[in-house]
């Protein structure tokens, strides 16, 4: 499967177009391995989701005591914000939501970034901040850059899934997996049992 077809898969997943799949959690697609990580894309990853974000938690905290490291994003092309977390041989670094959800602050975890940082200074801003003390207009510039900076942050850490060129090096198969999820809200077959490359 390409990542081109994935992609429309995923978005139509995302924005509840499935039969069977209303909140687009019941899929992800698995990328081959790309600059030697694999990427798990789909709506059932997402770290700021409320519903998930406990779990995306949890597996990204086990997959980085087995890989070494382990990475979930959120990131609204049209402006829906970017979320990050950051696990480390098995301890989460860093969950980070800035979606202008006003429960985002809640699900916030960890020290800033390096890259947080750095991209804070160039804005002219504190690299540590708090955002109790923060003054509005700083809080209102962060949040603004924050929006954006999903993608950034997976390239500097690992690979954006934005910024793939044919000089990616990638070894395998890309497949359309069902989750856990997919029998929860799954009763009967639907659109979601077929499809190339389809892991259940």
């Amino acid at each position: 499967m390409t990542f081109t077809e994935a992609e429309e898969i995923i978005e139509e997943d995302g924005h509840g177009g499935a039969e069977g799949n209303p909140d687009g959690r019941a899929r992800v697609y698995v990328s081959p391995e790309l600059d030697g990580w694999t990427l798990v894309i789909g709506p059932w990853c997402n770290p700021c989701d409320v519903e998930r974000s406990d779990d995306v938690l949890h597996l990204c905290g086990e997959l980085s005591a087995r890989y070494g490291q382990a990475q979930a994003y959120y990131y609204g092309a049209q402006g829906d914000g970017s979320a990050w977390l950051v696990a480390q041989d098995g301890v989460l670094l860093r969950r980070y939501c800035e979606t202008g959800d006003g429960e985002n602050a809640y699900l916030t975890l960890g020290e800033p970034l390096p890259i947080e940082r750095a991209h804070r200074e160039q804005l002219g801003l504190a690299a540590d901040w708090d955002e109790a003390t923060e003054s509005d207009e700083d809080e209102d510039e962060w949040k603004c850059a924050a929006f954006e900076l999903a993608p950034q942050i997976a390239a500097a850490l690992g690979v954006s899934p934005l910024e793939l060129t044919p000089d990616t090096r990638a070894v395998g198969t890309g497949v359309i997996a069902l989750t856990s999820h997919a029998t929860e809200v799954q009763t009967e077959p639907s659109d979601l049992d077929t499809g190339a490359g389809l892991l259940t």
